[in-house]
């Protein structure tokens, strides 16, 4: 019996609603930051509350997004989809009501619940409806719109929004209706099904959750994307403030700096990915740390001139956003033991989000209270410069490159292996 025509013009409007939907969970996640001058200031916060209050999400979508990835399937991505939206959209809004530090963690820590439910169900619901051939495209495009309208649209529609609202509440409280306008129409346009065009495998050796982490790639992948999140998600936490309070920016202007890392990890999230396509996975994280350590350290002695701190900003966003997407697709894949690609990508972002998205914001915002909020661009730039030594121990796995070279790193990375197969992994051979 012949497979149905796929549906591409389906395709394309749960693309665009789906990449809608992940946007604004970037944008709810990160509207926070440039407020918090404001915030801080009526509620008595401090930067280490600050560190906290980023944190919290991280830790918690995270866990959430390791752990609810199989309830998408047991139940279907579209109920997941259209709860968890309006969760975290009206928990949103409901941050424009805290009253202070205790009410607003609890508040940002179940909006990381929600977020993180919503993340696998929607990358699911994407790749279902995606043709096999698009569904990497696809699923980078979706991706690539949280650091785009979270951290390049958030600081600039807050900090214009505070001109013409009576106060920073009233932010909040206008977030939450576009994501009630999405989820009503993932309710009317998106449905559960299996791919348009169905996939045959082979059978294949049933494989063990541990086996995963007998690929050194694995380890260095999830260190590599701790130091690389802890480098892009502690200066999107602290830059806003630390333009306001040492670079003494106003308002305004910080809003368009700070938006430098959206814009710049929007085209990050292709750019890196698809130059290590050409020049190979190592070259390409370590050129990425590299650039992005000497770039942060460039934009740290740079003063109140706005333009050039967005350019600075938009390429430490670029490299540092760019490797998120390079440890937690490519070299995640290529890592992934036969069966077990899913979870490999789902433990590397999972535990680099819990960590470097949760743990690092909180270290960092330690370190602003203490020692000042210069010293958190610090953390940052060391942060990254780990990553450069951690990207060196990477074995090559990028196709191009393995098909012009040697053999040898396959031995090194999955013993008994040699060849690439389909998706870019190393097939399995028996000695």
């Amino acid at each position: 019996m012949a497979a149905p025509e796929h549906d591409v013009r389906y395709e394309r409007s749960t693309l665009v609603l789906l990449g809608v939907g992940f946007g604004l969970v970037g944008f709810d996640r990160w509207l926070m930051a440039p407020l918090f001058p404001h915030m801080m200031r009526d509620l008595n916060l401090n930067y280490s509350q600050l560190g906290s209050l980023i944190g919290v999400i991280g830790v918690t979508w995270g866990l959430w997004a390791i752990l609810m990835g199989p309830l998408a399937d047991r139940v279907g991505r579209k109920k997941i989809l259209v709860a968890t939206m309006v969760t975290f959209s009206a928990l949103s809004c409901l941050s424009g009501l805290a009253t202070g530090f205790l009410s607003l963690l609890l508040l940002r820590g179940a909006m990381g619940i929600a977020e993180g439910t919503f993340t696998p169900a929607s990358i699911a619901a994407n790749s279902d409806a995606s043709h096999p051939s698009r569904r990497g495209l696809n699923q980078g495009l979706q991706i690539s719109m949280i650091p785009l309208m979270g951290l390049g649209f958030a600081p600039i529609v807050a900090t214009q929004l505070l001109q013409w609202v009576p106060n920073w509440h009233w932010v909040f409280a206008f977030s939450a209706i576009p994501g009630f306008i999405v989820a009503f129409l993932i309710w009317r346009c998106i449905h559960d099904r299996l791919p348009a065009v169905p996939e045959t495998h082979g059978h294949q050796k049933a494989q063990r959750w541990l086996d995963l982490f007998a690929s050194r790639n694995v380890i260095v992948a999830t260190v590599g994307i701790l130091c690389a999140m802890g480098g892009i998600f502690v200066i999107g936490a602290m830059v806003p403030t630390y333009l306001v309070k040492v670079i003494q920016l106003d308002v305004r202007s910080m809003g368009l700096v700070a938006s430098a890392v959206g814009f710049g990890g929007f085209i990050g999230c292709f750019a890196l990915a698809g130059l290590s396509d050409f020049i190979g996975r190592r070259p390409t994280a370590l050129l990425g740390f590299v650039c992005a350590a000497a770039l942060l350290s460039a934009f740290s002695r740079v003063g109140a001139n706005p333009w050039l701190l967005f350019a600075l900003l938009f390429g430490v966003a670029l490299f540092a956003m760019g490797l998120l997407s390079l440890f937690s697709g490519p070299v995640a894949t290529e890592a992934a033991p036969l069966g077990l690609i899913a979870s490999t990508i789902g433990f590397v972002s999972g535990v680099g989000e819990t960590f470097g998205g949760g743990v690092a914001p909180v270290i960092a915002g330690f370190v602003a209270q203490n020692y000042g909020i210069a010293r958190t661009l610090d953390f940052a730039f060391y942060s990254l410069l780990l990553g450069a030594v951690v990207s060196c121990f990477l074995v090559e796995t990028a196709p191009r490159r393995r098909k012009s070279g040697t053999t040898q790193d396959a031995a090194t990375e999955h013993p008994g292996r040699a060849s690439i197969g389909a998706g870019g992994q190393i097939n399995a051979s028996s000695d």
